[in-house]
């Protein structure tokens, strides 16, 4: 099997590796805007570096992964798609909802595969939390609570094309509520703070925010979100139901300190990001696809997936931005007609 790599950033790189190392995958092709970069890589890993993404498409491949800026996702997945490549795609689709439904509908129209990269689907925490609610361990589930903290702020440049906290940090949280659930998210209120860095409100953005979430059952989810946590990078979700309640991410390197005299100490190495904290579920991820390609598995995450949770996180904007409660029906989920 031969893959084409768009994209030799951080994550590129992560998943250069794991395919590189894939005893199924004979070969890479990996290109860059940054072309030094790509050939850096390349030459590291004994894989091939191509001068651009035409190359990609033209040398052949039996798949692509990107990983490239999410301003290119779109429309290098419309290009896979037409090529009739299956792909892997880091999330989002687009920042905008017609971008991604213009996406989704090519790989449909076309029979292809698109497999989101929402690595907490393959977290063994989350994967665990799932069969405990769907085993009726927990009994009636009544309140989730899911947080994401990074332990330090985002270069100020990269806010304005982030999408903002929504889209970017509090998707994943957005994903895994439905995925461990198996609920639909019926009705958000949302609220954030730009009270931190000056450089968020230039952006038009928050660094913190916080949403409550009302599932389709009458379950009461809350997400949180910051950019601002200095004690580590800190990502969890506890589940409570009638019976019994379990925590995801609840570790020794968890950065949080108990004030309890018999409590847990303060972790000494916390988490730094969420490429530490996720290392083995980015692994597992590129594999399952692998076995997509293969046709030994379904799909994970198709791109569906990725566009339930774009709209809460859309709904989530609406709220903030006109201080109400938003039905999630009021949130496009096909393209608009006549």
């Amino acid at each position: 099997m031969r893959i084409g790599v768009i994209g030799t950033g951080r994550i590129g790189t992560i998943h250069a590796n794991t395919l590189s190392r894939h005893r199924e995958v004979g070969s890479l092709i990996l290109t860059d805007a940054d072309h030094a970069r790509a050939q850096e890589l390349a030459h590291r890993l004994g894989e091939t570096a191509a001068p651009g993404v035409d190359e990609i498409f033209r040398w052949g491949v039996d798949a692509v992964v990107i990983t490239t800026a999410t301003s290119a996702h779109a429309e290098l997945i419309g290009r896979a798609a037409r090529s009739g490549l299956p792909v892997f795609c880091e999330k989002p689709i687009a920042l905008d909802l017609a971008g991604t439904l213009q996406a989704i509908a090519e790989v449909e129209t076309a029979g292809t595969i698109l497999h989101m990269g929402f690595q907490r689907r393959f977290d063994a925490g989350y994967t665990g939390a799932r069969e405990a609610v769907r085993s009726g361990r927990l009994g009636r589930l009544h309140t989730v609570r899911a947080l994401t903290s990074d332990r330090s702020a985002p270069p100020a440049a990269w806010l304005p094309v982030s999408g903002g906290i929504y889209r970017d940090a509090l998707l994943h949280d957005f994903d895994c509520l439905r995925w461990v659930t198996g609920r639909e998210v019926r009705e958000v209120y949302a609220a954030g703070s730009d009270a931190g860095p000056a450089m968020f409100r230039e952006a038009g953005d928050v660094d913190t925010a916080a949403a409550v979430l009302t599932l389709d059952d009458g379950t009461l989810a809350t997400a949180t979100a910051t950019r601002l946590n200095g004690a580590g990078y800190d990502v969890r979700m506890e589940l409570a139901g009638e019976l019994d309640q379990i925590v995801v991410g609840l570790d020794d390197r968890t950065p949080i300190a108990s004030t309890e005299p018999t409590g847990p100490p303060a972790a000494d190495k916390p988490w730094t990001g969420f490429l530490e904290r996720f290392e083995p579920a980015y692994a597992a991820e590129l594999n399952a696809f692998v076995d997509v390609v293969r046709g030994e598995r379904t799909n994970p995450c198709g791109g569906r997936e990725a566009l339930e949770a774009l709209r809460i996180a859309e709904a989530c904007e609406v709220s903030r931005r006109d201080r109400r409660a938003v039905w999630l029906a009021e949130i496009p989920a096909a393209p608009a007609t006549g």
